[in-house]
């Protein structure tokens, strides 16, 4: 059997990921099996989950995924674990549209059980009302108990402790106001050699909870499921070999999409900063992530630049994605206004001069299929003369986007980060750039 739990809390900055990782850590040294999944579609905190469990936290994303999807994810990802940790998004009830796709959302859907984070750094019996008011704002939602975060003495959490005993709440511990440990925020801007710094951080934070939380008294008030049997089959008919840049400026990548391609045949993995050349495949993903950081080390590597644009022009398929996108284009401005030259496929340029911030869900209506996915970036284009395509892109409630997508032959680039977790999404995909 499995023990599965969400970790949420009342608001952003509570918390969450501070707990959430110094738990992964504990369970990890009590040699617990432990997969940490992260609600919604944020790239930043399952790098983190990997630093402090050693396996990487997989999204599970009401608006982007179908329920089958979530699932699916859930068996393949914690067939070989003992503990399903979910490390929730925003606020406990934050949606894209109310609370729809929040936590919460998640948490009813699951039947999952929720441990709350309360930040009580600025505040004693007053959590009394606050938490109560969670627990019976739907009682669908099962609030577990709860962590109090940055807590200031043995005195005040008496006083905390007292205030769930007169709620009926149960309370599993604290972690302290610990001065000059601090897990960021999920923002663009921070990259894989920084989040690895955070690691002495962690242990630091999994040495106090050892001291100030009951962890057995979370799994026995956690859910128990089974054990389950993963659906992962290759699907017949279908060989493409695909080829995923991934390195240090190219890695927001869900797992779940090289799932997809490992169900439709081989993939080979390579890096646009090292690699002279793309690998022999039909078809290249290019995703987002970093290129701003490594804009010399991309625009100095010629015969790479010069190994995708061959292959774009001579007919072959890559989708590309936010920072991919910019990669293909002429040229990358840095921040100080400095061009760089990169693959040139694309007659656009794009800067990260002047940042401007686009973020949302978005759904991309292309030939009537969608494809849901999100934006998430501050760079801008410039100097667009490129074709885009007849397609719809709203946000979460319907709205129209002034979002592109660029089509070259059977080149299909795009700020938005697509979701394509299912063998059938991933080919309509490849089947649009024909």
């Amino acid at each position: 059997m499995i023990k599965q739990f969400i970790i949420s809390a009342p608001s952003s900055n509570a918390g969450k990921t501070t707990l959430t990782l110094g738990l992964l850590r504990l369970f990890k040294r009590n040699n617990y099996a432990i997969q940490p999944f992260k609600v919604g579609p944020d790239y930043i905190d399952p790098k983190f989950h990997e630093l402090a469990s050693g396996k990487v936290g997989i999204n599970l994303d009401l608006f982007m995924m179908t329920q089958n999807e979530i699932d699916n994810s859930l068996k393949l990802y914690g067939k070989d674990v003992e503990v399903n940790c979910i490390e929730g998004v925003m606020g406990l009830f934050d949606g894209a549209n109310k609370d729809l796709g929040s936590t919460a959302d998640l948490a009813k859907k699951l039947k999952t059980p929720v441990l709350m984070v309360i930040d009580a750094k600025a505040v004693a019996y007053s959590v009394a009302p606050l938490i109560q008011g969670f627990v019976n704002f739907d009682k669908d939602v099962k609030i577990m108990g709860v962590i109090f975060n940055r807590v200031g003495s043995e005195r005040h959490y008496a006083m905390l402790k007292d205030a769930c005993k007169d709620i009926g709440i149960i309370c599993f511990g604290y972690l302290p106001n610990l001065k000059n440990i601090e897990i960021p925020s999920r923002h663009l801007g921070l990259n894989i050699q920084e989040i690895e710094k955070f690691d002495t951080v962690i242990d630091q934070i999994a040495d106090v909870l050892e001291e100030t939380v009951n962890r057995n008294d979370i799994l026995e008030a956690s859910k128990e499921i089974e054990t389950p049997v993963s659906d992962k089959k290759r699907v017949k008919e279908h060989t493409i070999t695909f080829g995923v840049a991934k390195d240090e400026a190219f890695n927001f990548i869900y797992p779940q999409n090289i799932t997809a391609m490992e169900q439709l045949g081989d993939v080979h993995f390579f890096s646009p900063i090292h690699d002279k050349e793309i690998p022999d495949c039909d078809f290249l993903y290019v995703a987002g992530g970093y290129p701003e950081y490594y804009l010399e080390a991309l625009s100095a590597n010629k015969s790479m630049l010069a190994s995708i644009r061959q292959f774009a022009e001579n007919k072959g398929q890559i989708y590309a994605e936010c920072g991919g996108m910019m990669y293909l284009g002429n040229a990358i401005i840095s921040e100080n206004n400095e061009a760089f030259k990169m693959v040139n496929y694309f007659d656009f340029q794009s800067t990260i001069a002047n940042k401007k911030l686009h973020l949302g869900y978005r759904t991309s209506r292309i030939n009537q299929h969608d494809f849901k996915g999100h934006e998430f970036h501050y760079s801008s284009l410039i100097n667009d003369n490129e074709a885009t395509i007849n397609a719809t892109i709203t946000n979460a409630v319907g709205v129209h986007t002034a979002t592109k997508i660029y089509k070259k032959q059977n080149v299909m680039a795009s700020y938005v980060h697509h979701y394509f977790g299912s063998p059938e999404t991933l080919l309509q995909l490849i089947n649009e750039k024909k």
